[in-house]
């Protein structure tokens, strides 16, 4: 049986934040990776997406080829599993279609204004959240007639700030951008490094750019190895791949 995680925030519409209990695969991607990206089987990688399209009562699940950028886009339509547009965010206000994100620390934020029945889901890792991501998404919504103040987003198991060690670049980084950016920030046991809340600064971004609701479900994905995977655990192991989680929506 898989394992999604709800939120009362999108009561009456199909949605999961799955951990990687419940799949087919084996060794590092046990078991229910989502990852196209990772080395995993192709068979058990489709299989795993299947049985999440399933749980959310659709017959398909579309996520983006995804490259930690800014874009955002709006599908009415399955896309081929070969022609994935590269972006990370996808907005829809079809039904029967299901849209997923995936990560393995990064944010993985699921949208919807359950009045005007628009949903999305956006891809925020550092880059992405900084570069704008979460605002371009919300720009899509309200395009289907989606209004901001009637928007809840959910933050689903993503690095926490005990587990996020960056170095001085990194932080200059965002200062550079903004100078209150230091306010997410904590300065870490090392010399010149600092604990990062990816967390905090994505829920942030997202209540200044004026949605109604926002709720983290606050699981480090980096400390919770029984339901998560994790890109920087499995860098630290050196092991030589890691799985994704998969987030998803649908108006089924």
């Amino acid at each position: 049986m898989i394992e999604a995680l709800t939120s009362e925030r999108f009561a009456g519409v199909a949605h999961g934040f799955f951990t990687r209990r419940g799949g087919v695969s084996e060794g590092v991607y046990r078991s229910l990776n989502g990852g196209v990206g990772s080395n995993d089987d192709r068979d058990r990688v489709a299989e795993n997406r299947r049985r999440m399209a399933a749980h959310l009562g659709v017959d398909h699940l579309l996520i983006a080829y995804q490259i930690h950028s800014a874009d955002a886009l709006v599908v009415d339509e399955p896309f081929p599993a070969n022609a994935r547009p590269r972006c990370d965010g996808l907005v829809t206000k079809t039904r029967g279609i299901g849209l997923g994100v995936t990560g393995a620390d990064c944010g993985i934020v699921l949208l919807a204004d359950i009045e005007a029945q628009v949903i999305a889901t956006a891809h925020a890792g550092w880059k992405g959240a900084l570069g704008g991501i979460l605002e371009a998404t919300l720009v899509e919504m309200e395009k289907l007639g989606a209004r901001r103040q009637a928007i809840a987003a959910v933050l689903g198991p993503t690095i926490g700030p005990k587990s996020y060690e960056v170095g001085e670049e990194f932080f200059e980084r965002f200062v550079g951008v903004a100078r209150d950016y230091a306010d997410f920030f904590a300065p870490a046991a090392r010399a010149g490094h600092f604990r990062f809340d990816l967390p905090g600064f994505i829920g942030a971004r997202l209540l200044k750019a004026g949605i109604g609701r926002f709720e983290d479900l606050g699981i480090d994905t980096y400390a919770d190895e029984e339901r998560c995977f994790s890109y920087r655990r499995s860098v630290h192991r050196n092991e030589p791949d890691y799985g994704r989680l998969v987030a998803a929506i649908a108006l089924a």
